[in-house]
């Protein structure tokens, strides 16, 4: 059986941020100065370094670590490890991350990393070496009050501790605080890993309500079923919705009457796919955005939601758990159908406030149980929504612009606070 397949991403990440920033910049008629020093990065670090590999021979690999702006607070941010990172797709979740950190008052510009590998092909000695090194490489701008790298892509608390080790043993002393994400054995935050997935459905609960909808009676579809795709599925479940359809990158199921997500991530964990679920029918992940549903949860790929899928899209919320899903052009389509997106610079944000929650517990050596981080995970998201509602109400404009302008003028206001040195 042959699956139609989404497109293939076509647009510079990097181009769509400026896009984004130059949409929100013309709505708060921001000065020029302001918008030349705000549309690019302030840092950008590329490096290139061997690893010895178990055979014996060595390998050489790129990294990346870019750091947009630095004018609230250190820098915040990712790494990613994947086999078509590129510098320009770095820049613009760095950007991304800038606005994230301003829309829901965080204290850190925006940062983000990677290296460019498939950690698929190689040992987990391999890959410890490798981020050993690539944390030695990237140590000339990383620090608990400079940047502080956190999981994304192909990441994990194995890998974060390995960086917080490879700088302690650098510096002498252990310094928690250079990453968040890690093991709770090391000075990682409860509730951290389903950070993100809570943070979306604290959002979805608030926008649910201001749509007029029952949260109980939504049919909910979501591209992508990792960490935190499963974790949503898991939790809108448990507060009443069905979840009709779920994928990863091998292709779908539907149910029209619902999935057990449980059962899904069980199948899942036994044969590496949610594909040949028993109990629903296979699709595609293209088939899946254009499903009869409420509320769809992109939460995999960039660039999902082009302007030729948008106007099939029949949800009337769409919630973006990943990063960058919607084109700028999509984003006009949905917008004229009446659907509401939230962006996911304010969907998204949860795995980020968290991230601040442990970067807090760890500079104090003060640590909160998971109901406090949950309630002020559920506070700063309930808050930040509402403030984004407002700047879309005041000027008539979709979610993505009022987020993003509500982001850019903190993000303005303290540069132009603080002025240009020297």
């Amino acid at each position: 059986m042959v699956f139609e397949t989404l497109p293939d991403t076509t647009e510079n990440l990097f181009t769509i941020a400026q896009r984004q920033f130059d949409r929100a910049a013309d709505l708060l008629d921001l000065p020029a100065n302001l918008r030349g020093i705000l549309r690019v990065p302030q840092r950008e670090l590329s490096v290139n370094f061997p690893v010895k590999l178990d055979d014996g021979t060595t390998r050489m690999f790129t990294g990346y670590r870019v750091q947009h702006n630095l004018s609230r607070g250190p820098t915040k941010g990712g790494i990613r490890y994947h086999p078509s990172l590129t510098l320009d797709e770095v820049r613009a979740l760095a950007m991304w991350m800038s606005w994230k950190c301003a829309v829901t008052h965080l204290p850190y510009g925006g940062a983000k990393g990677g290296v460019i590998v498939d950690p698929k092909q190689f040992s987990q000695h391999e890959i410890e070496r490798l981020t050993r090194r690539y944390a030695s490489e990237i140590s000339l701008v990383i620090g608990p009050d400079r940047d502080i790298p956190a999981p994304d892509v192909n990441t994990n608390p194995q890998i974060m501790a390995w960086i917080m080790d490879t700088i302690s043993m650098h510096q002498g002393y252990t310094v928690p605080a250079i990453v968040t994400g890690k093991p709770l054995t090391i000075g990682g935050s409860e509730g951290r890993h389903e950070a993100t997935a809570r943070g979306l459905v604290y959002i979805l609960i608030e926008a649910v309500a201001h749509a007029g909808m029952n949260l109980a009676k939504t049919r909910v579809a979501i591209q992508g079923f990792g960490n935190a795709g499963a974790s949503i599925a898991r939790m809108l479940h448990a507060l009443g919705a069905t979840i009709v359809a779920v994928s990863d990158s091998q292709g779908g199921v539907y149910h029209p009457r619902g999935l057990d997500p449980a059962a899904v991530a069980l199948h899942k964990e036994a044969t590496g796919s949610v594909i040949d679920y028993p109990e629903g029918d296979q699709i595609s992940n293209a088939t899946l955005i254009e499903l009869d549903c409420d509320i769809l949860i992109p939460a995999a790929l960039a660039q999902s939601i082009d302007g030729a899928r948008a106007p099939h899209v029949r949800a009337r919320i769409v919630a973006e758990a990943a990063n960058g899903p919607t084109t700028p052009e999509a984003d006009e389509i949905l917008f004229d159908q009446g659907v509401m997106v939230v962006p996911d610079i304010l969907a998204g944000a949860g795995g980020v406030t968290v991230s601040y929650f442990e970067w807090v517990q760890g500079l104090q050596s003060f640590f909160w149980s998971e109901r406090e981080v949950n309630a002020q995970l559920e506070r700063v998201m309930q808050r930040s929504f509402h403030e984004v509602v407002q700047m879309a109400q005041q000027h008539q404009v979709h979610l993505r612009t009022a987020a993003g302008a509500l982001a850019v003028r903190r993000v303005a206001d303290a540069v132009a606070t603080r002025g240009i040195y020297p």
